[in-house]
């Protein structure tokens, strides 16, 4: 009998025009060898303009949904997008507890490419206080994670350091957070990997011209696959990011907004050598 592939799991919403969510987890982790598991958390009405609407299923439905495959298939990583209620964040919670062994990777879904909120106060809130202490990587873009990190004695939301950002996200729970740098003012987008003890790498690479809908669950996609393959965490990461700028450069325009990411760029012979695109610096403590 042939060895099944590793299996990971995602909690994230319904995207029907296939660029992120749901969608743009399924296509990542079945690109990169594993055999994808869904788990619906909510329903969109979207397109690649944007986000019209969203409607979080039941809690009950989400955890039904989970416990199923989970009693039935092992699972190598889970994965969290967009969650829409309290009440699933906490379902969700109670699930990965059962499962300490298994890594977490997180992409906090906060507001589309377009700006449409999809997380309110509380349910950041909630995501504070139940989830990032079971996650194993958090994976925001700098905006995300200067929010989640803010404090009450803070003057000023987007002054906020990212290396202070990140240790107060550590201090949270994580155990390591992936700050990338897509919507930093840079010549290259820079992306850091933090953990307790600091900067753990910091990865360059080339500005993309077009603006991409979905790159955020790419990349926190790859980063469970890559992890369910057995990589490090290192590994995962600079795997990651490899396969996300060149699914990101082979994009394509299919509607009248954003690039979707090609999640099969190399099915069509796209070349796969980060030297044409990334000039990667490497830091260890």
């Amino acid at each position: 009998m042939l060895q099944p592939p590793p299996i990971v799991l995602s909690f994230a919403a319904n995207d029907p025009s296939g660029g992120a969510g749901l969608q743009a987890d399924m296509l990542t982790i079945a690109s990169m060898g594993c055999h994808p598991l869904s788990i619906v958390t909510a329903i969109t009405v979207q397109d690649t303009t944007g986000v019209d609407d969203v409607m979080p299923l039941d809690a009950e439905w989400v955890a039904d949904q989970a416990r199923a495959v989970l009693e039935d298939m092992p699972v190598n990583a889970f994965k969290i997008g967009l969650l829409g209620s309290v009440e699933i964040i906490a379902t969700i919670a109670e699930i990965i507890s059962d499962y300490p062994h298994i890594p977490v990777v997180m992409d906090p879904v906060l507001t589309s490419g377009r700006g449409d909120e999809l997380a309110n106060e509380e349910t950041i809130d909630a995501m504070r206080e139940l989830l990032l202490s079971q996650v194993t990587i958090l994976t925001p873009n700098s905006l995300e994670a200067r929010h989640l990190a803010v404090q009450d004695t803070d003057q000023s939301e987007s002054k906020l350091d990212l290396g202070l950002c990140a240790q107060r996200l550590l201090d949270m729970g994580c155990e390591y957070v992936l700050i990338t740098g897509t919507h930093e003012n840079t010549l290259h987008v820079t992306n850091t990997l933090y953990a307790a003890d600091g900067i753990v790498r910091s990865d360059e690479w080339k500005r993309l011209e077009n603006t991409y809908h979905g790159s955020g669950c790419t990349l926190a996609s790859a980063i469970a696959a890559s992890l369910a393959n057995g990589l490090s965490m290192s590994e995962s990461v600079v795997e990651a990011q490899d396969y996300t700028w060149h699914a990101l450069r082979a994009g394509f325009r299919p509607g009248m907004g954003q690039y979707i990411p090609n999640r099969f760029f190399w099915a069509k012979g796209e070349e796969e050598s980060t030297s044409e695109g990334s000039v990667i610096e490497k830091h260890r403590n």
